[in-house]
């Protein structure tokens, strides 16, 4: 796989779900245009430090694994095992489950009734199982499609972007400050007018934001398929997430300004909202081709979302076969005989089947059992909390290790990246106990399945002494 590839794969994997839906949550909660707009430039440069972050721990570890390399290398096998499980059961089968079940919703939009018939959440099932059979046929072949798709996506919002751009000076949205009296937003959040309970809100909005940009270490889940992972892993991940930023701001200032803002605050459907707004101001101008623009929005956001299953369907089983090469997860998972996967092999498509259908699995369970929103306050405490442990071992490497780490920035870098998403997921568990405690948790669990694998497995995983 190339870097351009690598690329593609980071960007299938940010533009999914959230960028589609978290803008009406988060403008109902916070009250103002500008605040949500602000809220996703934050989430942005966060995620850019963690580009960089991860790009020099890339450097120190190129083999696949992700954080589950990280940790398990770097700190000890419990902790890799603990980063491991919120990655099976939040960073991959959570967010895949959150993909689908919006791919679901939208299709159900955009079908005029013909979808209807069929059996809540079988559409998002479907997709789950299209997915892994794509990535069945092998790394080539699913990498190839993947690609094709992206191209198609980005291409289709693009022309989005350039169609409602055109009649910005229609925009509704732009003549509303707020939609209700100072300090209280329309569902009754305290906003301005309460500086702590401000902070607790917009914390929370940048939790499900920051779920939009989760996927910009795609590429270290890859790093044995990856050509020159040492140069190109650190580039994919940067250039991907830097470009993903910027067209997240473009879209969502549409999303937010382009139509009324009491239409979209608290809807799950901002995008297709927005763009039936635009349709009708461009129908207002005389232009009949108006019309078109919903049904481009909605091919768009079903091609994002598909091209997001498709690309966690492709990164999830790499960590899970790393960590049955540890001997952390039954041997037979990893697709190596004797349970080795070392750097610069990649296992194929028979020897990923196992993970690949696991993943299906445990992904259709979830669609099954969950809504979209808890979905989303979940996955953004959990993934916030491995994150900033991973960030936090530049400073350990700094000095240290086969290649002392060099951050661009440093260290204000890895402390934006760090604090950053520390300090969202303490003011997410203070304001939304429940989910936090479930996070917390699901890393109780991974603590627990390390000590099963020891037992059970002989787990072999290592911390680098080299470091």
């Amino acid at each position: 796989m190339n870097a351009s590839s690598a690329a593609a794969v980071v960007a299938a994997s940010m533009i999914g779900a959230g960028v589609y839906t978290t803008s009406g949550f988060t403008l109902g909660d916070l009250g103002e245009p500008r605040y949500v707009i602000a809220a996703w430039a934050i989430g942005g440069v966060i995620a850019i430090c963690g580009a960089l972050c991860y790009g020099a721990l890339a450097q120190q570890f190129t083999e696949s694994g992700g954080e589950y390399l990280f940790l398990a290398r770097a700190v000890h096998p419990a902790a890799g095992m603990m980063a491991g499980w919120v990655s099976l059961l939040a960073g991959f089968t959570g967010a895949m489950a959150f993909a689908a079940t919006t791919f679901e919703s939208f299709a159900r939009g955009a079908g005029f009734g013909l979808l209807d018939p069929l059996p809540d959440r079988s559409i998002a099932i479907v997709l789950v199982l299209l997915a892994a059979i794509v990535h069945s046929l092998g790394l080539q072949r699913g990498t190839h499609i993947q690609n094709g798709v992206v191209i198609a996506k980005l291409v289709l919002i693009g022309l989005f972007v350039l169609i409602a751009y055109s009649t910005l000076s229609t925009w509704q949205g732009t003549a509303v400050a707020a939609m209700s009296d100072p300090g209280v937003d329309a569902g009754g959040e305290a906003t301005t007018g309460d500086g702590w309970a401000f902070a607790l809100v917009f914390a929370n909005a940048l939790t499900w934001i920051s779920l939009s940009y989760s996927g910009f270490n795609a590429a270290v889940y890859l790093t044995d398929e990856i050509d020159q992972p040492t140069r190109n892993v650190p580039r994919a991940m940067l250039f991907g997430t830097v470009a993903v930023t910027v067209l997240y701001l473009l879209l969502n200032i549409i999303f937010v300004y382009a139509p009324p803002a009491a239409e979209v605050a608290g809807q799950p459907n901002v995008a297709t909202l927005a763009a039936e707004s635009v349709g009708r101001q461009i129908q207002a101008r005389g232009s009949n081709w108006g019309s078109w623009v919903s049904p481009l929005v909605r091919i768009a956001i079903l091609a994002g979302l598909g091209t997001s299953v498709l690309a966690l369907m492709q990164t999830g089983p790499r960590v899970y076969q790393k960590m049955a090469a540890d001997r952390l997860l039954p041997r037979w998972l990893s697709g190596r005989r004797g349970g080795d996967i070392g750097a610069g092999t990649s296992a194929g498509p028979l020897e990923s089947l196992p993970t690949i259908w696991i993943q299906a699995g445990l992904a259709i369970v979830v669609i099954c059992i969950s809504t979209l929103r808890e979905q989303l306050d979940y996955l953004g405490f959990t993934l916030s909390i491995c994150a900033a442990l991973c960030g936090s071992l530049v400073f350990l490497f700094r000095n240290h290790g086969v290649h002392p780490v060099q951050v661009w920035g440093y260290p204000w870098v890895p402390i934006i990246y760090v604090v950053g998403t520390l300090g969202i997921a303490t003011l997410t568990a203070i304001r939304v106990p429940l989910q936090a405690t479930v996070g917390l948790g699901t890393l109780g669990i991974g603590i627990a399945a390390y000590l099963v694998s020891r037992f059970l497995w002989g787990s072999r995983a290592f911390v680098d002494r080299r470091n």
